[in-house]
Order: structure tokens, then sequence, then C-alpha cells
């Protein structure tokens, strides 16, 4: 599978067949631009503008957002139930996690998780081998908290996401950056364009993995 960022909390990940799925796509007021689309699934989130713009996305696509199994184009998916605050949803509202399996690798993706995970949720993602997480704060759990839900999941490979870039200019003031992270997380991190990932060599990518936006 190929893995790309788009900025933000949006990615699209490739599966060795061509299946495209988009995660979290948004609308262009953040500072990132989403270039032109098409996908095969789009998931969100959760229902906020920055997270939830699947007009945005070209193509007769399977649109996921809610909870349960899913099965589309040949991807297991699971959306778990998770808050967006630390106040059980009373503050911005829920939050659905979704794992993905895409070429026997699971892939899980955040959304804006404001809260560290419970057991029973642990237990419900299940494994994990890339975790897709937001790492700066605000509006999302911080460095701190990403760090506990890394030792919860266990995952091989984490993908921070949601924290201060230079293309969010100005608004990028409301998120840490991803370098308090890696501190905190005591983990090594390397930068790359995009992830290319199988079973065979997902080991060489151990640790965190950076993407670049372009």
């Amino acid at each position: 599978m190929k893995i790309k960022w788009f900025g933000h909390s949006c990615f699209m990940i490739t599966s060795e067949k061509g299946t495209k799925i988009l995660m979290d796509p948004y609308v262009n007021m953040l500072g990132y631009k989403l270039p032109e689309l098409e996908a095969d699934i789009v998931t969100t989130s959760h229902d906020h503008r920055d997270h939830n713009n699947i007009d945005a996305v070209k193509g007769n696509f399977a649109h996921i957002n809610g909870l349960g199994v899913f099965s589309e184009c040949g991807i297991d998916i699971k959306g778990v139930d998770t808050f967006h605050d630390k106040f059980s949803g009373t503050k911005k509202g829920r939050n659905t996690i979704y794992n993905f399996k895409v070429d026997d690798i699971n892939v899980c993706h955040c959304g804006d998780l404001g809260h560290i995970l419970d057991t029973k949720q642990v237990e419900e993602i299940g494994n994990v081998d890339v975790l897709l997480i937001p790492v700066g704060g605000g509006y999302t759990i911080d460095s701190i908290g990403a760090v506990e839900v890394v030792k919860q999941l266990k995952p091989t490979v984490i993908i921070p996401m949601h924290y201060r870039t230079k293309a969010l200019g100005p608004m990028g003031l409301a998120f840490a950056k991803v370098d308090k992270f890696i501190d905190d997380s005591g983990l090594k991190s390397q930068n790359y364009a995009e992830l290319e990932l199988n079973n065979e060599n997902i080991e060489n990518y151990m640790g965190i993995a950076v993407l670049e936006y372009k």
C-alpha cells in the first residue's frame, strides 16, 4: 500500500490492487489545499468542515461515517465510537476511529480523538500496525496524550497528524509542532514524501514516520 498525507487529518491509502481510500477531506480554509482527488472509499471521523468535505472528492465512492463493521471494495473497515474531547463529547461531540485492513496491514485513523482510550475501545479497535494519530493538542489530544494512545495500541509505524505546519500560517499557533510529540515519545523519526508499505518491509519503518505536505 501507499500512504500519502494531504495535510491536517487527510490521508489517501492506495492498496496494491489500486483501491483508493480517502480519510477526512477538508474544506480549503486551513492553509492546506486539497488537489483534485478521486476515491473508491471516503471516511469521515466526525461532522466538522475540516474533516467531512466529501464534496471535494470525485468518483462513485462509498462514504462511511458510522460505527460498526463494513466491507467495501475488498477492504474491511471497523468504526469505533470515541469522543472529540475529554468530557464524553459534551464539549465537541463524538469522533469515530476507523481501523482498515488493507493488504493484510491494519491502518488505524484516529480522527479528532480528544482523550485516552478506555479498555473497551482498545479491544474494539483491535490490532494496529500503522497508527494515524493527532498530536498537536488544542482541539485533540496533545503530544503526551498521543504517546499514551501509542502505548495502548502498540503500532509498528506511527504517522502524526493535526499539528502545526508552515502551511497553516497564523492558525497553526493553536497547535504544537510535531517535534514536541517526537521528543515526548522518545522514538526515532524519519521524514518521507509518502510511505509504501507491505508485510515484508514494514519493520524497516518502525517508529515515527513524518509525512511531508506538498
